[in-house]
């Protein structure tokens, strides 16, 4: 058994507490907002997590430093927009080698970094390790079968976080590409935007399977330019995360984007949603990224235009139907 702390309340962290208290490790949850632990610890439920209840094992708390002091591994799990300032909020009591797993998905607008770069910028000392892949917590509390896999820069590491995570509904592979599980899991956000939108405008499975197929290719080809591996993007991350996050009514994503293909604006489907949407923030990110990496992303450069210049969702579609006619594959030779 081990002594794990979680640092974010939202509904990811909350199905990843129960998912390691059944594993019989001993749990503790933190929160910046007191009131959110409050509520915890009064009715050992979340409303976004309907039916799940908390064991009285699992600590809620808003004590920091025995949060961190206490744990052999620390689960990072706020919102990608408060990564780095919790990290920075954590880093003088963490320990050198303390590994610490980031399991939230975005990248940061301003630099263009991905979670786990920032979360090492912030504590140097710590080991940082990344946990990804098709997992909706909505379905990991409830103990549905799941897999994902866990990214760290060595192979003691990436099996310690494999072994802690490990259950008869919970399996996990390792892999040395951080990067890659990274980008992964950030960029199927934008796609699954998309993919929302096109649901909200009506259209069928025929867009779905469009949107998840060239939404690949568009992760795929920046992945590769900044480094990541094919092979994970073709894997758990990658292209099983963009099918579940496209699928799914689970997915805040897709369900902020069938309200603007209904007409709603940015803000007010964000607020209709209720939980941080990350794909609106990883949008702009992507877009940069595109434009430093010289790669074409047209999904995301639509959504772009969605999202922040007003374009309507039925001619950011058209739009795409009328690009330049293309080969698939360029590398594939004529006879």
């Amino acid at each position: 058994m081990a002594n794990i702390s979680i640092f974010g309340a939202g509904t990811w962290g909350l199905g990843i507490a129960v998912l390691l208290h059944n594993n019989g490790h001993g749990v503790t949850v933190w929160s910046a907002v007191p009131a959110e632990i409050e509520s915890l610890q009064a009715t050992r439920e979340q409303k976004n997590l309907p039916g799940v209840h908390f064991s009285q094992e699992i600590v809620f708390t808003t004590d920091l430093e025995p949060a961190v002091k206490q744990a052999d591994l620390l689960v990072m799990a706020v919102a990608s927009i408060y990564t780095r300032a919790t990290a920075r909020r954590l880093s003088p009591y963490v320990a050198e080698g303390q590994v610490i797993v980031n399991v939230a998905k975005g990248i940061e607008e301003g630099t263009l970094d991905l979670l786990c770069d920032q979360i090492q910028q912030e504590i140097p000392q710590a080991d940082v390790a990344v946990l990804s892949g098709p997992s909706h917590a909505e379905e990991v509390s409830r103990g549905i079968p799941t897999t994902c896999v866990a990214g760290a820069k060595t192979q003691k590491t990436a099996e310690m976080i494999q072994n802690l995570f490990m259950s008869p509904v919970f399996r996990v592979y390792t892999s040395p590409d951080v990067l890659g599980i990274e980008l992964g899991g950030s960029l199927k956000n934008v796609i699954a935007l998309a993919a929302g939108i096109a649901d909200g405008l009506g259209y069928g499975d025929n867009t779905k399977a469009a949107l998840i197929t060239r939404g690949l290719a568009e992760i795929t080809r920046l992945g590769t330019a900044m480094g990541a591996k094919t092979e994970t993007l073709y894997g758990l991350s990658g292209i099983g995360d963009l099918i579940v996050t496209c699928a799914s009514m689970h997915s805040r994503n897709r369900r902020a984007g069938i309200l603007m293909g209904q007409g709603r604006s940015m803000e007010e489907a964000m607020a209709e949603v209720g939980m941080v949407v990350e794909g609106v923030y990883s949008a702009k990110a992507a877009r940069a990224l595109a434009e430093k990496y010289q790669v074409t992303m047209p999904i995301v450069e639509q959504v772009n235009q969605i999202l922040f210049e007003g374009k309507p969702a039925a001619q950011a579609v058209e739009d795409l139907m009328l690009r330049d006619k293309r080969i698939e594959h360029p590398g594939l030779p004529w006879d």
